[in-house]
């Protein structure tokens, strides 16, 4: 295989205080919510405590409640307890303070105005473009009293926009909703956005029930 880039194995800390552009922006988008963020710093074995203690830094700096090194991997439980009793305390924190949690949106909104909030305030899109079919589903959906149905988007994990290849913090960039579908009973709407695919659900008798294993051979017979 490829052997691991050095960046993985030397301390680098111009690249991890860029790549904590994109942690920032997310401490900045739970804060939103009246939430007191804690972060979890997983220790990997190639870290360096210059490097841990920057990650610390920089999201204490952007208004974490709390950022705690995790050693969980290594050490099981006993790794974790420092970030747990940062939990804990945040929890305790909030509650003192009266649990100021706050949705990004009344659900009396528009489903528009609704998506155009989430592009804009936990993307940080300048824009949203829909294609003629979206358009149609939200209108649709609108007239058949599914308005007030709160948002669930469909987008790539890889970038806040719809560009995969768009690392960190994009600028600039505008949200494309290819599609609208309904989850009524569920009880959301999920746009989707970009080239993104959703992942099918079951179907009423799962593929499961023709798995089987030929006790004769050990063969596993009827998968895909």
């Amino acid at each position: 295989g490829k052997p691991l880039d050095f960046v993985y194995k030397e301390e680098a800390l111009d690249l991890v205080r860029a790549g904590c552009a994109n942690l920032i922006h997310h401490i900045k988008n739970i804060k939103k919510y009246g939430v007191l963020p804690v972060v979890a710093i997983n220790r990997f074995s190639t870290d360096t405590e210059a490097e841990l203690e920057l990650v610390r830094t920089l999201s204490i700096e952007a208004g974490a409640f709390d950022a705690r090194v995790a050693n969980h991997w290594a050490k099981g439980g006993a790794g974790a307890v420092e970030l747990g009793q940062a939990v804990i305390a945040a929890c305790a924190a909030s509650k003192a303070a009266g649990s100021p949690f706050k949705f990004l949106y009344p659900l009396e909104m528009s489903l528009k105005d609704k998506i155009e909030t989430i592009c804009r305030e936990m993307y940080g899109a300048v824009g949203v473009e829909y294609t003629e079919q979206a358009e149609q589903r939200l209108q649709m959906y609108t007239a058949a009293g599914y308005g007030k149905l709160p948002i669930c988007m469909a987008k790539t994990q890889y970038s806040l926009s719809t560009n995969a290849a768009a690392k960190g913090v994009p600028t600039g960039f505008t949200i494309t909703v290819r599609d609208v579908k309904a989850a009524v009973g569920a009880g959301y709407i999920y746009p989707i956005c970009g080239d993104i695919m959703t992942v099918p659900g079951l179907p009423t008798r799962p593929g499961f029930y023709d798995v089987d294993m030929d006790l004769q051979t050990g063969r596993v017979i009827g998968l895909f």
